[in-house]
C-alpha cells in the first residue's frame, strides 16, 4: 500500500494524544482528523503545530473524513460500538485496551472484523517494550509452577484522578488495568488458567456504589503456576508498594526494579508505568552447603524506550498488520482470553465466589 493511510484519532487525551503523534510523524499515515467532546483535541492540534480537522461527533467526523483506519483511545463503554461502527465503514480498527467493557461486545468486535477483512490491533502496549518482553523470557527459564506478584497502585490525584473516576464509571481497575498483567502471567505461563478469586474495596463516595476503587485477584492456572494482582486508584491509595514486578520457580527468581520510576510521587505518572530500569535474576542453586553458587545477575535496561517510543512501535506494528495483511486471529484471542479472565475476577470480587474457567 503506497499511498497514505488515512486515519481517524477519536479520543485525544493521554493516550489519544500519543497515538496521534506517532501517526503525525509517519510519513505513511495522514490524520484526516481529531475527534472529542472537550477542548483536548484543540490542545493537540496546538501541540502538534497542525490544523488536522476537529470533531465533536463521531459519526459525523467518519463521514465527512471516510477514513481508511480508526485510533479508537475513548473510554471502554464506547469501544463496542465506535468499533463496531468503524469496521462497518470499512476501515482498520486501532485500540485501546480493553477491547471493549463486556466479553459479549469484545466477541461481537472480533466477528465483525473477520466478517469485513479488516484488521483490529489492541493496545498491549508492554508486548511492544523490549524489557518486558526479556521479563517475560526470563521468566520461562525458572521452571513450573511459576510464582507471579503484581500490581500498580496509583495515588491518583488532580487530573488522573478525573480520568480514574470517568474510567470507573464503566470498569473497576483491576479488569481495565489488569488486562495488561493477566496477559503477561498467560505469556509467561502458557498455560491455561482455571480458576479466579478475587477481592475489591470501595474507598470512595465519588464512584457508583457497585465498583470498587481497590481490587486484588488471584489465578491458578492447569501448570500449578499462581498469580496475583492488584490495582488501586484514588487519593487515598498508599505509594508505599505500588509498583510490584516477581516472578519466581523452582530455578530461581526475576524481578523488575524501577528505581527512579518506584519513587514516591511517581505511583500515577502514565511514563512512570511501563519502565523498568533493571532486571534482577536471581538463581536458586544451591552447594552441598546451601549457599548459593551463583551470584544475582542484574540486567540493564536504562536505555528503554520512553511512553512515546513505545505507542510509536504500537503504530507501527498497525502500520504492519495494515500493509503485510498479518493474521491476528492469536493476537485478537488473546485480547479476548485475558478480558474474560478480568471479567471472572471482578465477578468473584461481587459474589464472593471463587470462578471457574
Amino acid at each position: 500500500m503506497n499511498q497514505k493511510i488515512k486515519i481517524l484519532v477519536v479520543g485525544c487525551g493521554n493516550m489519544g494524544a500519543s497515538h496521534a503523534t506517532a501517526y503525525h510523524h509517519m510519513p505513511e499515515f495522514e490524520i484526516c482528523g481529531l475527534v472529542a467532546r472537550g477542548e483536548s483535541k484543540v490542545r493537540l492540534n496546538q501541540k502538534l503545530n497542525t490544523d488536522y480537522p476537529l470533531f465533536e461527533d463521531y459519526e459525523q467526523a467518519l463521514q465527512q473524513t471516510n477514513p481508511d483506519a480508526v485510533c479508537i483511545s475513548t473510554y471502554p463503554d464506547t469501544h463496542e460500538e465506535f468499533a463496531l461502527r468503524a469496521l462497518e465503514a470499512g476501515c482498520h480498527i486501532f485500540i485501546e485496551k480493553p477491547l471493549a467493557d463486556t466479553v459479549l461486545g469484545c466477541e461481537r468486535i472480533i466477528a465483525k472484523a473477520k466478517e469485513k477483512n479488516k484488521k483490529v490491533v489492541v493496545g498491549y502496549i508492554l508486548r511492544h517494550h523490549p524489557s518486558w518482553i526479556r521479563f517475560i523470557e526470563e521468566a520461562q527459564k525458572l521452571g513450573k509452577p511459576l510464582v507471579m506478584r503484581m500490581n500498580l497502585n496509583q495515588q491518583s490525584h488532580g487530573f488522573m484522578w478525573d480520568v480514574h473516576r470517568n474510567l470507573m464509571k464503566s470498569l473497576s481497575p483491576i479488569v481495565d488495568c489488569g488486562v495488561h498483567y493477566i496477559d503477561v502471567m498467560c505469556q509467561m505461563t502458557r498455560s491455561k488458567p482455571v480458576w479466579v478469586s478475587a477481592i475489591g474495596a470501595r474507598l470512595t463516595e465519588d464512584i457508583a456504589e457497585d465498583n470498587y476503587n481497590y481490587g486484588q485477584l488471584q489465578i491458578r492456572f492447569e501448570d500449578g503456576s499462581v498469580g496475583w494482582y492488584e490495582a488501586g486508584w484514588g487519593p487515598m491509595v498508599s505509594e508505599t508498594a505500588f509498583f510490584v514486578k516477581d516472578v519466581f520457580g523452582p530455578k530461581g527468581a526475576v524481578s523488575i526494579v524501577a528505581k527512579e520510576a518506584g519513587k514516591s510521587g511517581k505511583s500515577d505518572d502514565v511514563d512512570s508505568h511501563t519502565k523498568t530500569e533493571s532486571i534482577r535474576v536471581h538463581h536458586a542453586d544451591l552447594d552441598d552447603k546451601n549457599h548459593f553458587t551463583k551470584s544475582d545477575e542484574w540486567i540493564d535496561m536504562k536505555d528503554e524506550p520512553n511512553h512515546q517510543e513505545l505507542c510509536n512501535r504500537e503504530q507501527a506494528y498497525f502500520l504492519k498488520a495494515i500493509q503485510e495483511n498479518l493474521d491476528l486471529t492469536d493476537h485478537l484471542d488473546d485480547a479476548l482470553n485475558s478480558l474474560k479472565i478480568a471479567f471472572a475476577c471482578d465477578e468473584s470480587v461481587k459474589t464472593g465466589e471463587v470462578v471457574r474457567l
